[in-house]
């Protein structure tokens, strides 16, 4: 992916490997559906969601995996569910190779959406 000035999502996604667009694809569809007043945009030259002013969720797009950024903390119950998948960079990586687990993803929009809440209330 040698462009680094995006300014879409679509734009990212059709950047990205052809690997990746579908679950790209369906990881945005689910993000709009959960959370649908988040905005798109891109930040640190991946797709990402904001909502209330801050950043919600990144995800990108690799030859053998979708990246989700930033880890969510959560329940013991919750961590044990996303470690096979947490890289030591604090990400979460989905192999391309394996179908995509939309309701752990699912899991992880709604913790970064309750944070985003929380932050909401304090400001």
């Amino acid at each position: 992916m040698a462009k680094t000035n995006f300014q879409s999502i679509d734009e990212y996604i059709f950047a990205c490997p052809p690997g990746s667009q579908a679950y790209l694809r369906q990881i945005r569809k689910l993000i709009h559906t959960l959370v649908p007043d988040a905005k798109e945009k891109i930040s640190y030259q991946m797709a990402a969601f904001e909502r209330n002013g801050r950043n919600l969720i990144h995800f990108a797009g690799w030859k053998k995996h979708i990246s989700l950024y930033p880890v969510p903390a959560g329940s013991e119950a919750f961590e044990r569910q996303i470690k096979p998948y947490v890289s030591d960079k604090g990400t979460v990586k989905f192999p391309l190779d394996e179908p995509l687990p939309l309701k752990l993803i699912e899991k992880i929009v709604k913790q970064h959406l309750a944070v985003n809440e929380k932050q909401k209330k304090e400001n």
